[in-house]
């Protein structure tokens, strides 16, 4: 994860350990069954420095959501996906990238927005909305590639932005699948059905 400028909205020692705290707890355990004291003692803060950044649980996570994609953006504008001068190369250098970061603890490469969106969605809009912003804006992210390579095609349909919002629907699919039991062989075949179907939008052999 990037590191916090002196402007960043993260600034301040214990405010940043709280967040990655609340990042990684919730990723592992969830929203509803992660305790403020659990984040303090795995922040290395007491339950009065967490109230003078928070004033509430659902505050945190309004704030981890929104934390989770400024540092995850930062992740993925750096990544070597973006390199190949091709476009439709760089949508599948995108696939194999996400792919790659499978592996280890189920926690590690699962998405905090996506766990946090399924659990509180009817009953904390307020972080539904900033893990939606998150997801979505990530899918924004992939549009010009997409965009790009279909004009590079002549193809008309599907039209970039579903395409994108499509492929966060496949990867948020596979964190489930793997969760349900399937492990990590399960998001890596859902990733390659995803490969494979763009490949046959654009009439490329994988």
């Amino acid at each position: 994860m990037p590191r916090p400028t002196r402007q960043s909205p993260e600034r301040g020692a214990a405010r940043l350990r709280i967040l990655e705290a609340a990042r990684d707890v919730i990723r592992a355990k969830g929203y509803a069954a992660t305790s403020v004291d659990e984040i303090c003692v795995r922040a290395g803060v007491t339950k009065g420095a967490f109230f003078h950044h928070f004033a509430s649980k659902e505050a945190l996570g309004v704030a981890a959501a929104e934390f989770w994609g400024r540092s995850t953006g930062a992740l993925f504008a750096s990544a070597p996906y973006h390199a190949p001068e091709d476009p439709l190369d760089r949508v599948f250098a995108y696939l194999a990238f996400r792919r790659a970061l499978i592996g280890g603890a189920l926690w590690e490469w699962t998405c905090l927005a996506g766990t946090m969106a399924e659990e509180v969605h009817a009953t904390h809009p307020a972080i539904a909305d900033a893990c939606g912003a998150a997801i979505f804006g990530h899918a924004a992210t992939l549009e010009a590639d997409i965009a790009a390579a279909m004009a590079a095609g002549g193809i008309n349909a599907p039209d970039a932005p579903s395409l994108a919002r499509h492929t966060q629907a496949v990867l948020q699919g596979a964190f489930v699948m793997a969760k349900a039991g399937g492990g990590e062989a399960a998001a890596r075949e859902a990733i390659d059905h995803l490969t494979r179907y763009v490949a046959l939008i654009f009439g490329r052999e994988t």
